[in-house]
């Protein structure tokens, strides 16, 4: 399986990215500059966190406009995997990959701490080697990660099954203390925690490389951990 991680002026947890798929699972990953349009032969794309161009205009609002951006699209269009994480997740709700959009914390803070996530679909490539319920600890840090969405189209999300991780303790506000979304089409997954920080058990915590694995397991023929 092959890895691409999109790395924009701004970018700051790409080498976690890079790190945890490279050296913790051995699998094959380069870093994709903003500009290039050389994406065709990855399997999955990943669209790190970070302050993607500053955050300057509103998060991930520039960072959509990137050249890599058009490609990333059409490679989500074929059905291809891709996760954005944190200043990820914003850029994929301002490129209209994922509904919703994400605005200022409730206490206006940036927060970084550990919070508990809940697994609440495990049928996805993405969760597969989670639980159904499965509570996980994993880190956020930002500033603007309270989720909104209309509620026709969150009732719609939840029937489709496109919440797939909501906060036990909402700690930014976010609606139906919804921690990460996916598309219709289960391969696009948006999330503001942080499962690359949260990957290995020798630094504290293992809890996040299960979304990692369940992304491989998913390629390598879709098992899942019931």
């Amino acid at each position: 399986m092959k890895f691409g991680i999109v790395v924009f002026p701004g970018s700051n947890c790409d080498i976690d990215c890079y790190h945890v798929l490279k050296d913790v699972l051995n699998q094959e990953v380069n870093y994709i500059w903003h500009d290039s349009e050389d994406i065709e032969d990855y399997d999955c794309i990943v669209l790190p966190g970070g302050f993607s161009y500053g955050d300057y205009l509103r998060c991930g609002a520039v960072a959509q406009f990137s050249k890599a951006m058009d490609k990333v699209k059409k490679h989500a269009e074929e059905g291809k995997l891709l996760i954005g994480i944190c200043n990820g997740f914003q850029i994929l709700t301002e490129s209209g990959l994922l509904p919703g959009a994400l605005v200022r914390n409730k206490n206006l803070k940036f927060i970084c701490d550990t919070v508990e996530v809940k697994a609440e679909n495990n049928a996805t490539p993405f969760t597969n080697q989670l639980k159904d319920g499965e509570v996980i600890n994993i880190p956020i840090a930002h500033g603007e990660g309270n989720y909104v969405v209309d509620e026709e189209t969150l009732e719609k999300m939840k029937e489709n099954g496109q919440i797939l991780f909501t906060y036990q303790e909402n700690p930014n506000g976010s609606i139906y203390n919804i921690a990460g979304v996916c598309n219709e089409s289960k391969n696009v997954l948006g999330m503001m925690p942080h499962p690359e920080r949260a990957s290995e058990a020798i630094l504290g915590n293992g809890d996040g490389i299960g979304i990692f694995k369940s992304i491989i397991a998913f390629f390598e023929g879709g098992q899942k951990n019931d």
